[in-house]
């Protein structure tokens, strides 16, 4: 039997949880790890926590959630004063309702579902916005652009369902319809058969990256019956480098939520500046939630000391600058644990002219 405890250590260790193999998303695992670990980094430039070094225990889930809960039950073995990260919406709400099972508090850096927990968890809180609210705010971008019949392309999955309902109800509410269609059993090519008879104006992906949405991108934009027709992928995968890589000028003009302010402060611009460098790459909103929450839960150290039931019982009470705005918690009616609210959000979309730049086209 494989002994998995570490010895007494001086540091103070904060598990983090990421996806870093596939089928995770990769591309948004390397982002949000970087930020964690630049913000660790600096922590420790300062001083640490009361002298005592900050150290990021790192675990991949691989955007499994059995794989993520088996972490938490380790890592809350390994002596953790708290948990952070994780992107993959169902992953996350594994990890909060079993960190919350186990008495560890979890900062939630970018999953968005807004039932993260079945119950109210005071251990749990988030920096992302509720999908309600940015899903909102992509309606409205899109009904503000004209498109009243709107179809998604949607795989099983409570995040894509639970974003198609957001979109309906908004849609109806303005006169507007949602058309759901599933990519399997189609092909992309049957699929754009389908949507050359339907009349809407928009298709939204609320579908795996890379696959299938490379390839319905593809297949879309080949299609000459449908050349005026908008893509869009509100789950944000088109600021990602590997989406510019994969799809070259097929991924521009496809508008995308991202959590970001219309411009930074003297801390967001010195931070991105690092990301930029440590990436190699301009970093995307993840890898500043990832940063965001190593400055959260720093502060919270710092005051509330490394006991769990502690910090757990500080998020009403915490306030620190963030890359992105000053951070502080509430619960926002219809969030069972402790939210920001709420982060900038911005609709945007890589630009044809020039693709490694982004336009902003709404904001929320």
């Amino acid at each position: 039997m494989t002994d998995t405890t570490m010895p007494p250590s001086p540091s103070v260790r904060i598990g983090a949880l990421v996806p870093l193999t596939r089928p995770g998303w990769v591309s948004a695992g390397r982002q949000l790890l970087a930020g964690l670990e630049l913000g660790v980094h600096e922590v420790n430039e300062g001083g640490g926590i009361d002298g005592r070094p900050l150290e990021l225990v790192v675990r991949d889930t691989a955007a499994d959630p059995a794989r993520a809960q088996a972490a938490v039950d380790e890592l809350a073995g390994l002596g953790v004063a708290a948990l952070a990260g994780e992107y993959h919406s169902v992953v996350a709400r594994t990890v909060a309702t079993r960190a919350d099972a186990v008495g560890v508090p979890y900062l939630c850096s970018s999953a968005v579902l807004d039932a993260l927990t079945d119950r109210p968890a005071e251990g749990v809180a988030r920096l992302a916005p509720a999908q309600s609210r940015g899903w909102r705010i992509y309606g409205d971008f899109l009904l503000g652009a004209g498109h009243r019949r709107i179809a998604v392309a949607t795989m099983p999955s409570v995040y894509w369902a639970t974003g198609t309902r957001v979109l309906r109800d908004h849609f109806a509410a303005h006169g507007g319809t949602v058309v759901e269609l599933g990519p399997d059993p189609r092909t992309p090519e049957a699929l754009c058969d389908e949507l050359a008879g339907s009349g809407v104006t928009a298709l939204l992906l609320l579908v795996g990256h890379p696959d299938p949405a490379v390839e319905i991108v593809t297949a879309v934009r080949r299609d000459p019956r449908l050349g005026g027709l908008l893509i869009g992928a509100p789950a944000g995968q088109p600021e990602l480098p590997e989406w510019a890589e994969l799809l070259g000028d097929d991924g521009t003009a496809i508008p995308f939520l991202r959590y970001l302010p219309e411009r930074f402060g003297p801390l967001g611009v010195r931070v991105e500046a690092a990301l930029r460098e440590r990436l190699g790459a301009a970093p995307s909103f993840v890898a500043f939630e990832g940063y965001d929450t190593i400055a959260v839960l720093a502060e919270l150290l710092r005051t509330r000391g490394t006991d769990r039931a502690r910090i757990a019982a500080g998020w009403p009470e915490v306030e620190t600058e963030g890359t992105r705005g000053r951070i502080r918690f509430s619960r926002p009616p219809g969030i069972d644990i402790w939210q920001w609210a709420w982060s900038p959000i911005q609709v945007a979309d890589r630009d044809p002219a020039e693709p490694g730049r982004f336009r902003v086209l709404h904001t929320g």
